[in-house]
């Protein structure tokens, strides 16, 4: 039998990653020598492939952005670098099908769910995502030393950003993206929203103060304490939830060491620990469309699943999302019925990677199956599909992302989860009303203490 160039190709796709998947069950997790020494050729430091795609639509790395467009201000908001860009084309439900084959399942139901106004505006491909020099050294030592715990419930030897640049296995790309690098320190005010179908939402506006334990330079492994991160939270508004705080300490092995976390409730004036914040207990005020483990597209502890690496492939996918980032925008001029305004969203061709994760017998999760696409340039997990226990497509989820430069860090601006069975979404960073976000707010790890929180809470 004759096969064409591209059936060749998506074949010996599907021998390679089937190689991987069984060397994976056995091999330790630490890249050999002469697979560390692409990082430096034909794999960039991230390890994504340095090249552009065949026919030129992904284009070749450059190293991102190295240094912020002329027109930035930091004490404004991030000018889009690729603000003349216009867009190649724009898919809608009429013409779907010609692009069948780089839409993922996720984004062909919405087009198929919302016919009259749901579009894709596909611009050129700009590989925009760049590190600081020692996230660049960090991931060379990663590849060389990370190792995985059993079942993947943790990462030991790794420090500061991803821990697998050559990944074999699809818990490793998980955890690629839950310990990605986004800088040190993060200090921010934003607002989520359930939204109904009708477009009607009560914003939820809220302090964040991040502290990543595992990203500071400083740090050695026995340092950190099993911790990723400290994160403070306080709602502003509405009146009636003003005061609410929540304190989390992020563990890097959740089975030996769950996350830890406390609650302020203004009108009980205590600090409470908060009970099953993990996996598909109900994040707060998301009315029941978000799922702890989906903040942040995906976090926390992975065991529940049995993770498949299925494959390496062009998606159109949310990029460069400086549109919806921009402070000319409000929140009504975002937050429309039934979706996001689409004409504000970017998407661009770029190579992702593509793991499935199947719930375990005998474990309970309201998502039975979840299908998962990374960004090969940053690991940031862009476009998230969550099936029911009918293997019925439920829901959809978007990560529209930035670089943001005064880090070179890529970002989220804004998480959107999409229930196709209801009609509603949930839209998290909605802060195009706020101040740009601060990377160096003077922060301390004593600052995450719940006498802290306390003492924040009597001011």
């Amino acid at each position: 039998m004759a096969y064409s160039r591209n059936a060749k190709k998506n074949i010996n796709n599907a021998l390679v990653l089937l190689v991987f998947s069984l060397i994976a069950q056995s091999a330790p997790a630490k890249a050999p020598p002469d697979q560390t020494a692409r990082l430096d050729r034909d794999l960039t430091p991230l390890g994504a492939e340095r090249a552009g795609s065949e026919g030129g639509e992904v284009p070749p790395w450059d190293g991102g952005i190295k240094q912020p467009p002329a027109n930035y201000n930091p004490d404004k908001w991030h000018a889009d670098p690729f603000d003349a860009d216009v867009p190649r084309f724009i898919i809608n439900a009429g013409n779907a099908q010609d692009y069948s084959d780089k839409l993922t399942e996720g984004h062909k139901a919405l087009l198929q769910k919302y016919p009259s106004d749901y579009i894709l505006k596909v611009y050129p491909s700009r590989r925009s995502a760049s590190y600081p020099d020692h996230v660049y050294a960090a991931l060379k030592q990663n590849a060389a030393k990370a190792e995985l715990m059993p079942r993947g419930t943790g990462v030991k030897g790794s420090l500061i950003t991803s821990p697998f640049p050559i990944p074999n296995q699809g818990v490793e790309i998980i955890w690629n993206h839950i310990l990605r690098y986004r800088g040190e320190e993060a200090a921010f005010r934003s607002s989520f929203a359930a939204t109904l179908p009708d477009g009607s939402y009560t914003p939820v506006t809220t302090d964040y103060e991040y502290f990543f334990v595992y990203a500071q330079q400083h740090n050695r492994p026995e340092d950190i304490d099993n911790k990723i991160f400290y994160l403070k939270t306080e709602v502003v508004a509405p009146a009636k939830l003003a005061g609410t705080m929540n304190l989390v300490h992020e563990t890097l092995d959740q089975i030996r060491s769950p996350r830890q976390s406390w609650g302020y409730q203004a009108g009980e004036r205590r600090v409470r620990r908060s009970p099953n914040l993990a996996y598909d207990g109900e994040a707060p005020n998301s009315e029941g469309v978000r799922t702890t483990d989906q903040i942040d597209m995906y976090n926390g502890a992975p065991d529940q699943y049995e993770w498949t690496l299925i494959a390496k492939k062009i998606i159109y996918v949310p990029y460069n999302a400086y549109p919806l980032h921009s402070s000319n925008l409000r929140m009504n001029d975002i937050v429309r019925p039934g979706h996001i305004n689409q004409e504000h969203a970017r998407y661009e061709a770029h190579r992702v990677w593509v793991v499935e994760g199947v719930l375990r017998e005998g474990l309970g999760h309201i998502y039975h199956k979840r299908r998962m696409y990374f960004d090969e340039d940053s690991w940031q997990l862009l476009v998230a599909e969550d099936y029911d226990d009918k293997g019925e497509l439920w829901r959809v989820s978007e990560a529209h992302v930035v670089n943001y430069y005064e880090v070179k860090a890529p970002w989220t601006t804004l998480e959107v989860i999409y229930d196709l069975k209801s009609g509603r979404y949930f839209v998290d960073g909605l802060d195009n009303e706020e101040r740009p976000r601060d990377f160096a707010p003077g922060l301390r790890d004593s600052d995450f203490s719940t006498s802290a929180v306390r003492r924040a809470a009597r001011r």
